[in-house]
């Protein structure tokens, strides 16, 4: 593992947001969902895809606070741009599980 400065560590702008809609995609090479996500009023509703079907239902994301890197170039997945990376941490299959506040915060606050 390599170590990175403090300096570097604050150009990755780590938001929360609220999902909006989430939709299935199938029109990706692995499984994934279509999300929006609300950020609030200074970066809006973003877009992002992501391989989360093991856990998560469209449905049942609605409403989720996730935290997602915002300031990554966008990312051309088959029809879909996705705008943000959504945060997950791998379980002991290597599925992904969402990162997300305990507590409802207001949405865009930033990781410190």
């Amino acid at each position: 593992m390599s170590n990175i400065s403090f300096d570097d560590f604050l150009k990755v702008d780590v938001r929360v947001g609220e999902v909006t809609r989430a939709e299935p995609f199938p029109e990706a090479r692995k499984p994934a969902l279509k999300l929006w996500i609300d950020f609030g009023d200074g970066i809006g509703e973003r877009k992002s895809s992501a391989q989360i079907t093991t856990h998560y239902r469209p449905e049942e994301l609605i409403g989720k606070q996730v935290l997602a890197v915002v300031n990554f170039p966008p990312r051309q997945i088959g029809p879909f741009q996705s705008e943000v990376l959504v945060l997950g941490l791998p379980d002991e299959s290597g599925e992904i599980v969402l990162v997300g506040p305990d507590d409802t915060v207001p949405n865009g606050g930033r990781m410190h």
